[in-house]
């Protein structure tokens, strides 16, 4: 395993185990961050993102990552996450695939790709099933996930 394919398994490892300090210790401190739900995110926005992701879930969150792979720009991993969505309480299996960039021996980008719609039909049920491919759905998401981030950063 090389340095980079070590940093990728460190990150998940902290992530499994609920410790968004060592997952923020992996990133650039000019990291960016791209998923569906949050769309762009910013150096330290990222690391609060994922702290308010874990506080969120109570420790009811599983995440599952495989096939890690880097060289030394760049990297990939498979990741799994099983939780209950906060505002439905609905189980959602997201199965995501992350690409890395890397400088300085830390992540510098950090994009997350998932099918947004087999998210909403898990997340909302019937809504998410009729809605959740249009356009319309997916701000209406993103404009959410941004809006509880910017209020979790302010309480901080």
């Amino acid at each position: 395993m090389n340095a980079n394919e070590s940093l990728i398994t460190k990150f998940y490892t902290a992530f499994a185990n609920a410790d968004a300090k060592t997952m923020s210790e992996c990133y650039h401190p000019k990291v960016h961050f791209i998923d569906p739900a949050f769309g762009l995110l910013k150096e330290d926005q990222v690391s609060k993102m994922w702290e308010m992701s874990l506080l969120k879930s109570k420790g009811n969150i599983k995440i599952e990552f495989s096939n890690v792979k880097a060289d030394d720009s760049s990297g990939s991993a498979r990741w799994i996450a099983t939780y209950n969505f906060s505002k439905t309480n609905r189980k959602v299996v997201n199965s995501i695939y992350a690409e890395f960039v890397f400088q300085d021996g830390l992540i510098i980008k950090h994009t997350d790709s998932f099918d947004v719609w087999k998210w909403s039909k898990q997340a909302f049920g019937i809504t998410g099933y009729l809605l959740g491919w249009t356009g319309f759905f997916h701000d209406k998401i993103q404009k959410q996930a941004l809006l509880s981030l910017k209020k979790f950063q302010q309480s901080k």
